[in-house]
């Protein structure tokens, strides 16, 4: 199965848009995952409207409409891969420690909310963050992500999508 992971897209703001690399890997993924920040109800409709199924948390500068759509956490099995979900992770020390405390059952949580792109791994236990595709901060380009799910196994990989 292969999943598209954005996060922190926050839309719409002035002429900011997804760019087209961007929208090819989603509507080529079998399923679609925003780790928050979307910000209006409006960006994820666009999302939805691309496909594939889509799963998103709120984040921290949601509109209200979204916070009361979607969870703050979520918890998926897909392809005998337990996925967590959730938009802020915390400080980056301890974070792994801290991710797999409090997602125990899950493989892998994905998360945002930095916009600095990361995937870490230890002990099979795996955190990604897929950076933003609209807003790199201080980051060299804008990014996503993707993962691919076969065998029981999750294999993550970042997608830079250029300045």
């Amino acid at each position: 199965m292969l999943i598209a992971i954005v996060a922190d897209t926050h839309l719409p703001r002035g002429r900011r848009r997804l760019g087209e690399a961007c929208l090819r890997q989603l509507r080529d993924a079998e399923l679609i995952l925003h780790a928050g920040d979307l910000v209006a109800q409006s960006a994820l409709d666009e999302l939805s409207a691309l496909g594939p199924p889509v799963l998103a948390v709120h984040g921290n500068v949601d509109e209200p409409a979204l916070v009361a759509r979607l969870p703050a956490q979520l918890e998926i099995e897909v392809g005998n891969v337990k996925l967590a979900m959730t938009h802020d992770a915390g400080p980056a020390r301890g974070r792994m420690t801290r991710m797999r405390k409090q997602f125990a059952s899950a493989d892998a949580v994905i998360f945002g909310h930095s916009h600095i792109p990361l995937h870490e791994a230890v002990d099979g236990f795996q955190i990604f963050n897929p950076g933003s595709p609209t807003d790199r901060r201080r980051q060299h380009e804008h990014t996503m992500g993707v993962a691919r799910i076969a065998h029981g196994e999750i294999e993550f990989e970042l997608i830079a999508l250029g300045r």
